[in-house]
């Protein structure tokens, strides 16, 4: 029933309820004046609630509710509803009023909670005050705020509550630290009430100090019960980013956030599913606010506040001094950011704070005699100690053992990339793990080498720019590929130079075998895996794979050398990819796991996969390349990339799992100026690239991933407008507004290669198809014309090339695609051609010197190209409003070569910084899609990146001991 019928809907059931049952029917059959559909729907309404009012969650209700003024609301005081007298306004909130009241009947004072009338038309909202008042009432606990009934003022619904005078927690924190046996006390009974919660089955979700009140007698309240539960999708606030009580993207209904910024668990901050351990997080903060009387998770906005959450850890050394030891430890426990390794009782909580309470006040300094240093040696060494010994006992043969899971540092000032691939490989005797990481405030991935037994990693020299690291059988060397050169090479893991091997213009994994050879991925437009002797020599094709209609990626040679197992998938969409395995040197693939990527072939009999970032492991038969049973989930929250079909878990032959847990940050929309400041435009979850401009700097395109699958959005920045264009096309990439805005070309795979299709940007027309090839092709720039799109053509002879393809017609008579043209065709790869502002140049990128730089080349030409960046380049942009064409540079700061026009003579300045701040190492997106855009103003850019990030935060991994023995017991091969 659409909502103007709504009031309608409201007069009849009100009417309706105060006839006699039997009168109902003549009465709505008069008064519905034949609306047959009107009819039904308060008949319904009467046929569900028989003469009871439904007021909490009926849409008309609400809808009539809202037409109450705020005027009549502001009359509240000194009326009287039902048993209650309105005395005063105690305060107001993003889920109601509440006022002081008296019971006339029990002469008490109540405190009621009335909806707002800016809400009533918000089922959401309504839906939660109902869902307050259910839960409330199935409480009955000393520390948790009662519900006394449920009333109506006017059309509004209202919950009588208990008042409890006092001081909120927020105002006492406010006022500085609280000595630490009084903490201890607020807070043993903050979790006794979320003990006694959960026994219930009720999770409160946005535990925080202000919903927390200490009244006379330090007795603690725990009130508000607004968001208990599993709530449904529910408003924006548009508080503060310490006051927000929701948060949600708007791009998309999935991943909604519900709680508090500051107090928000990890999960909660990712918008993922939420337990109980969730409020122990929310304990774990409320508590060390307590003791230190400092927010633990800090920023300027709700985004900030959030990336802090989920990436920072707490400042540990504010804690008092004389902070008992066991609640140093809880604390840490229960703000662990990976929930399997959090506290998960509250009632264990609650056991050691009353154990701390018993014992003598522990000092935060070391004990008489022993300096500070001694207590940090002697730590360290003991935890080497213990993965001595753990490592050890683990590689031993012996009887089932449980798993041990422990979390280690990498062992350097340095944290791995969120790059494509695998960043981490664990040595096959389990003794030591390799790594590419960024060493703080630099921007340059090495390799790093950590024996287990040893404290710190060690940096391999001349490794500059590697990636996807794997060890040779014999853990003595390890093979990568360097990004900036596009080798393959190795290194000896005890240090030396790097040998390089053969060339990977822009690889995929690689395997080292038993037989001494590699074999590799070259790149990912190639369906064929490449193989080179370790020892050195020519490259020379592997396997190919005509039947499997995908990139093939991530190869892995079984045991024995006679199959090598692989990822094949499309681009941007590995969830729905397919794990395969394949007989050399002349076998056909054969596809063994759908909807799985990054398969690894273990001794125990099993292939291990990522989906949906999940570990599942499945039974296989090596001899018979068959899977022999069902899979089961193995781990939550391990690090992977659907975009590529990389994931970041190793296996060693000893049967230690090592994998970096996933930790969803949230992506943020920011401008960025010349001077470098920047500030947040948009926060949102998932992995956004892309962005390009409306001409009229109105709307900016972008694709955005969903399952692994990008789609295009238009987002209009001014109004925080998002609208979905595409749907369920396969690799759908890099929008491109032709020059009147009324349409985006892209590319997308529709049944064969992924080729270049375009959209109306109002989104009133499906796509239509521009051209059909079975190479890749990606759009780069219209013509200003609008009568030429340039484009790159991805080849296996050719690597890429830059071509364009004319447009006849106009919008009135309609367009029609003509023949695709050669711009440039070279062995090397060009990019990203990108057209001037007033079409007589082509800025493009490429490799033909070593390194990607930017060049710029008359169009249509002929003529001679002129380099542009110096020392690298990438992604050229030419700026609308001024002279000058800005792109990437290798230092990733944004720079920009100021140039003029001399006849048919094309001139460049030397490139100058366009803004001296270095991007965040973040934005180099996975499949190194570009990351910003220039506004046609030429002032500014927008990016997708957190605009006060540091390089990042992933500084640890995972290791499980004893995992073959608990693979073994979990899947099992199908009884035959």
């Amino acid at each position: 029933m659409p909502p103007e019928r709504w009031p309608a809907i409201e007069r009849l059931y009100h009417a309706a309820c105060a006839l006699p049952a039997g009168d109902r029917a003549a009465f709505l059959a008069r008064e519905c004046g034949g609306d047959a559909a009107l009819q039904r729907e308060v008949e319904s309404l009467l046929a569900e609630d028989g003469a009871t009012p439904h007021f909490l969650s009926e849409p008309a209700l609400a809808v009539a509710g809202a037409q109450f003024a705020d005027a009549t609301r502001s009359n509240l005081i000194g009326r009287r509803i039902g048993a209650y007298e309105i005395q005063a306004l105690l305060g107001a909130g993003g889920m109601g009023e509440v006022y002081r009241a008296r019971d006339t009947q029990l002469g008490r004072d109540v405190a009621i909670k009335v909806l707002p009338s800016a809400f009533l038309a918000d089922l959401d909202r309504l839906a939660r005050l109902e869902r307050e008042a259910r839960v409330l009432a199935s409480l009955n606990h000393a520390h948790i705020g009662a519900i006394y009934g449920l009333e109506r003022v006017d059309h509004s619904p209202a919950l009588v509550l208990e008042l409890v005078d006092g001081e909120m927690l927020a105002e006492r924190i406010a006022r500085g630290p609280i000595p630490v046996d009084e903490a201890l006390q607020i807070a043993r009974q903050i979790a006794d009430a979320l003990a006694a919660a959960h026994e219930h089955g009720i999770i409160h979700r946005d535990l925080k100090p202000a919903n927390i009140k200490v009244a006379d007698g330090d007795t603690v309240k725990v009130l508000d019960f607004g968001l208990a539960k599993a709530a449904g999708p529910a408003a924006a606030s548009s508080a503060d980013a310490m006051s927000a009580p929701t948060l949600e993207p708007h791009a998309t209904q999935s991943g909604i956030i519900l709680g508090t910024a500051a107090y928000m668990s990890p999960e909660q901050a990712a918008g993922k599913p939420v337990d109980k351990r969730s409020d122990l997080w929310a304990f774990g903060v409320v508590l060390l606010e307590m003791l230190t009387g400092r927010q633990v998770f800090k920023g300027d906005t709700a985004s900030h506040v959030l990336a802090a959450v989920l990436k920072d850890d707490p400042d540990w050394t504010t804690l008092p001094a004389n902070t008992p030891a066991p609640i140093r430890t809880l604390l840490r426990r229960c703000l662990e950011k990976d929930r399997r390794l959090r506290l998960d009782s509250a009632a264990d909580a609650r056991l050691e704070i009353d154990d701390a309470l018993k014992a003598e006040p522990a000092s935060d300094g070391p004990s008489k005699g022993r300096p500070p240093v001694f207590w940090g040696v002697a730590a360290a060494a003991a935890l080497v100690a213990a993965i001595v010994v753990i490592v050890i006992m683990a590689s031993r043969t012996g009887p089932t053992s449980a798993p041990a899971w422990m979390t280690m540092d990498l062992g350097g000032d340095a944290s791995m990339p969120g790059e494509v691939g695998p960043n981490v490989t664990l040595s096959p005797d389990g003794s030591a793990m390799a790594f590419v990481a960024l060493k703080r405030g630099s921007n340059t991935a090495q390799l790093y080498v950590r024996r287990l037994d040893r404290l710190l990693a060690t940096v391999l020299s001349g490794t500059e720019n590697a990636r996807e690291p794997f060890f040779s059988p014999d853990g003595q060397w390890i093979g990568f590929f360097d990004s900036a050169n596009g080798k393959l090479k190795k290194v000896a893991i005890a240090g030396g130079a790097p040998i390089t091997l053969c060339d990977a213009p822009d690889p995929r994994g690689g395997t080292w075998t038993d037989d001494g050879t590699i074999v590799f991925q070259p790149t990912p437009d190639v369906g064929a895996l490449m193989r080179v002797a370790a020892a050195g020599g020519p490259a020379e094709p592997f396997v190919t794979a005509p039947d499997i209609d995908a990139s093939i990626r991530w190869p892995q040679m079984l045991p024995g050398g006679k199959a090598v197992l692989y990822t094949a998938g499309v681009v941007a969409q590995f969830e729905a990819g397919t794990v395969a395995v394949q007989r050399v040197p002349n076998g056909k693939p054969t596809i063994i796991l759908r909807n799985a990527y990054y398969g690894r072939y273990v001794s125990t009999g099993h292939i291990l996969y990522l989906h949906e970032g999940t570990l599942f492991a499945v039974p296989f038969d090596i001899d018979r390349l068959a899977v022999t049973g069902a899979p089961v989930q193995l781990v939550e929250n391990v690090s992977g990339s659907p975009g590529t079909g990389g994931a970041e878990f190793a296996l060693s032959r000893s049967g230690t799992l090592m994998y970096v847990a996933s930790e969803p940050a949230p992506d943020v929309i920011s401008w960025m100026d010349r001077s470098g400041r920047s500030t947040v435009l948009r926060v949102a979850f998932g992995i956004w690239a892309e962005p390009v401009f409306s001409p009229d700097g109105g709307r900016l395109a972008m694709t955005i991933a969903e399952g692994g699958q990008f789609n295009i959005w238009v987002y209009e920045w001014a109004h925080d407008a998002a609208t979905k264009l595409t749907f369920e096309r396969a690799g759908v990439d890099r929008p491109r507004w032709t020059p009147d805005g009324r349409r985006l070309a892209f590319g997308a795979r529709d049944g064969g290669s992924v080729n270049l299709f375009w959209i109306r940007a109002d989104g009133t027309a499906a796509a239509q198809r521009l051209t059909e090839s079975p190479d890749r092709q990606l759009p780069d720039s219209w013509h200003p014309s609008g009568h030429f799109l340039a484009y790159t053509e991805y080849s296996l002879d050719t690597k890429a090339d830059l071509m364009t393809l004319p447009m006849s017609g106009n919008e009135a008579s309609g367009w029609k695609p003509g023949t695709p043209t050669v711009f440039l065709r070279t062995p090397f790869y060009e990019s990203n051609a990108m057209f001037s502002p007033d079409g007589r140049w082509i800025a493009y990128e490429s490799d033909e010197t070593g390194r990607t730089e930017v060049f710029v080349r008359p169009f249509p030409g002929p003529g001679a190209k002129v380099p542009i960046s110096t020392g690298g380049g990438q992604w050229p942009r030419w700026s609308p409003a001024k002279r000058e064409l800005l792109y990437r540079g290798a230092d990733n700061r944004i720079m920009a070569a100021a140039y003029s026009e001399v006849g048919e003579v094309f001139r460049a300045e030397k490139p100058q910084l366009w803004s001296p701040r270095e991007l965040p190492a973040g934005i180099m997106r996975p499949l190194q899609r570009a990351a910003f855009a220039v506004h046609p103003d030429g002032e500014r850019i927008a990016l997708f990146v957190p605009p006060d990030a540091a390089p990042g935060t992933r500084d640890k991994v995972v290791l499980v001991l004893n995992f073959f023995d608990e693979l073994r017991r979990l899947a099992r091969p199908a009884a035959h």
